[in-house]
Protein backbone atom coordinates (compact mmCIF):
# COMPACT_ATOMS: atom_id res chain seq x y z
CA UNK A 1 0.00 0.00 0.00
CA UNK A 2 1.24 3.49 -0.82
CA UNK A 3 2.61 5.33 2.26
CA UNK A 4 0.77 8.57 1.38
CA UNK A 5 -2.52 6.69 1.06
CA UNK A 6 -1.92 4.95 4.40
CA UNK A 7 -1.14 8.28 6.09
CA UNK A 8 -4.30 9.83 4.62
CA UNK A 9 -6.41 6.91 5.84
CA UNK A 10 -4.94 7.14 9.34
CA UNK A 11 -5.58 10.88 9.51
CA UNK A 12 -9.18 10.38 8.36
CA UNK A 13 -9.63 7.65 10.98
CA UNK A 14 -8.21 9.91 13.69
CA UNK A 15 -10.60 12.72 12.74
CA UNK A 16 -13.57 10.35 12.76
CA UNK A 17 -12.61 9.06 16.20
CA UNK A 18 -12.32 12.60 17.55
CA UNK A 19 -15.76 13.53 16.26
CA UNK A 20 -17.18 10.38 17.87
CA UNK A 21 -15.75 11.51 21.23
CA UNK A 22 -17.80 14.69 21.31
CA UNK A 23 -20.36 14.52 24.09
CA UNK A 24 -23.17 16.92 24.79
CA UNK A 25 -24.04 18.59 28.09
CA UNK A 26 -27.07 20.16 26.46
CA UNK A 27 -30.37 20.81 28.15
CA UNK A 28 -32.11 19.52 25.02
CA UNK A 29 -30.11 16.35 24.26
CA UNK A 30 -30.62 13.08 26.11
CA UNK A 31 -28.42 9.99 26.02
CA UNK A 32 -30.03 6.64 25.28
CA UNK A 33 -29.50 5.68 28.94
CA UNK A 34 -31.51 8.73 30.08
CA UNK A 35 -34.57 7.80 28.00
CA UNK A 36 -37.55 6.29 29.80
CA UNK A 37 -36.36 7.30 33.27
CA UNK A 38 -38.61 9.30 35.56
CA UNK A 39 -37.51 12.82 36.40
CA UNK A 40 -38.64 15.18 39.15
CA UNK A 41 -39.81 18.60 37.94
CA UNK A 42 -39.43 21.80 39.94
CA UNK A 43 -40.33 25.27 38.73
CA UNK A 44 -38.81 28.65 39.36
CA UNK A 45 -37.58 31.96 37.98
CA UNK A 46 -34.17 32.64 36.44
CA UNK A 47 -32.17 34.95 38.73
CA UNK A 48 -29.04 35.22 36.57
CA UNK A 49 -27.27 33.69 33.59
CA UNK A 50 -23.50 33.61 33.13
CA UNK A 51 -21.52 32.25 30.18
CA UNK A 52 -18.91 29.64 31.15
CA UNK A 53 -16.59 27.29 29.32
CA UNK A 54 -17.16 23.52 29.27
CA UNK A 55 -13.84 21.71 28.95
CA UNK A 56 -13.44 19.21 26.17
CA UNK A 57 -13.25 15.45 26.56
CA UNK A 58 -10.00 13.72 27.41
CA UNK A 59 -10.92 10.13 26.62
CA UNK A 60 -7.53 9.08 25.30
CA UNK A 61 -8.85 8.40 21.81
CA UNK A 62 -7.24 11.58 20.48
CA UNK A 63 -3.92 10.59 22.06
CA UNK A 64 -4.03 7.09 20.56
CA UNK A 65 -5.12 8.28 17.13
CA UNK A 66 -2.48 11.02 17.11
CA UNK A 67 0.21 8.58 18.22
CA UNK A 68 -0.72 6.15 15.44
CA UNK A 69 -0.65 8.83 12.76
CA UNK A 70 2.53 10.38 14.18
CA UNK A 71 4.26 7.00 14.42
CA UNK A 72 3.49 6.14 10.80
CA UNK A 73 4.51 9.60 9.61
CA UNK A 74 7.69 9.53 11.70
CA UNK A 75 8.70 6.11 10.41
CA UNK A 76 9.07 7.61 6.93
CA UNK A 77 12.04 9.68 8.15
CA UNK A 78 15.49 8.33 7.44
CA UNK A 79 16.37 4.67 7.13
CA UNK A 80 17.27 1.82 9.48
CA UNK A 81 17.53 3.03 13.08
CA UNK A 82 16.50 6.50 11.95
CA UNK A 83 13.10 5.10 11.01
CA UNK A 84 12.68 3.61 14.48
CA UNK A 85 13.65 6.86 16.19
CA UNK A 86 11.41 8.80 13.81
CA UNK A 87 8.49 6.48 14.55
CA UNK A 88 8.95 6.86 18.32
CA UNK A 89 9.29 10.65 18.18
CA UNK A 90 6.38 10.85 15.73
CA UNK A 91 4.21 8.78 18.07
CA UNK A 92 5.03 10.95 21.08
CA UNK A 93 4.46 14.24 19.25
CA UNK A 94 1.37 12.84 17.51
CA UNK A 95 -0.05 11.65 20.82
CA UNK A 96 0.38 15.06 22.41
CA UNK A 97 -1.13 16.78 19.37
CA UNK A 98 -4.02 14.30 19.20
CA UNK A 99 -4.85 14.87 22.86
CA UNK A 100 -4.87 18.65 22.35
CA UNK A 101 -7.02 18.34 19.22
CA UNK A 102 -9.55 16.11 21.01
CA UNK A 103 -9.85 18.49 23.96
CA UNK A 104 -10.05 21.56 21.70
CA UNK A 105 -12.61 20.19 19.26
CA UNK A 106 -14.95 18.99 22.01
CA UNK A 107 -14.78 22.20 24.10
CA UNK A 108 -18.13 24.02 24.30
CA UNK A 109 -19.70 27.24 25.58
CA UNK A 110 -21.95 26.68 28.58
CA UNK A 111 -24.33 28.65 30.78
CA UNK A 112 -24.43 28.82 34.54
CA UNK A 113 -28.15 29.36 35.18
CA UNK A 114 -29.14 30.44 38.70
CA UNK A 115 -32.80 29.76 39.49
CA UNK A 116 -34.93 30.75 42.48
CA UNK A 117 -37.31 27.83 42.91
CA UNK A 118 -40.93 28.38 43.89
CA UNK A 119 -39.94 26.95 47.30
CA UNK A 120 -37.53 29.91 47.73
CA UNK A 121 -34.41 27.77 47.37
CA UNK A 122 -31.67 29.15 45.10
CA UNK A 123 -29.98 26.60 42.80
CA UNK A 124 -27.50 26.80 39.95
CA UNK A 125 -27.19 24.46 36.95
CA UNK A 126 -24.45 24.46 34.29
CA UNK A 127 -25.34 23.14 30.85
CA UNK A 128 -24.41 23.67 27.22
CA UNK A 129 -25.53 27.03 25.79
CA UNK A 130 -27.99 25.67 23.24
CA UNK A 131 -31.03 27.53 24.61
CA UNK A 132 -31.39 31.15 25.65
CA UNK A 133 -32.41 31.96 29.23
CA UNK A 134 -33.18 35.44 30.54
CA UNK A 135 -33.42 36.74 34.11
CA UNK A 136 -37.07 36.88 35.24
CA UNK A 137 -38.09 34.03 32.94
CA UNK A 138 -40.07 31.05 34.36
CA UNK A 139 -38.29 27.74 33.82
CA UNK A 140 -38.49 24.07 34.77
CA UNK A 141 -35.69 22.08 36.40
CA UNK A 142 -35.75 18.40 35.50
CA UNK A 143 -33.77 16.23 37.92
CA UNK A 144 -33.07 12.52 37.98
CA UNK A 145 -30.22 10.05 38.42
CA UNK A 146 -27.91 12.73 39.79
CA UNK A 147 -28.37 15.17 36.91
CA UNK A 148 -30.41 18.37 36.56
CA UNK A 149 -31.20 20.40 33.45
CA UNK A 150 -33.05 23.67 32.91
CA UNK A 151 -35.71 23.97 30.21
CA UNK A 152 -38.54 26.26 29.15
Amino acid sequence: MDVKLLNSLLIALACALLVACASSKSGSVYTREQARHEMTIRQGVVESVREVGLEGTKSGVGTMAGAAVGGVAGSNIGGGKGQIVGAILGAVVGGLAGSAVEEGTTRRIGLEITVRLDSGQLVSVVQEADERFLPGERVRLLSGRGETRVSH
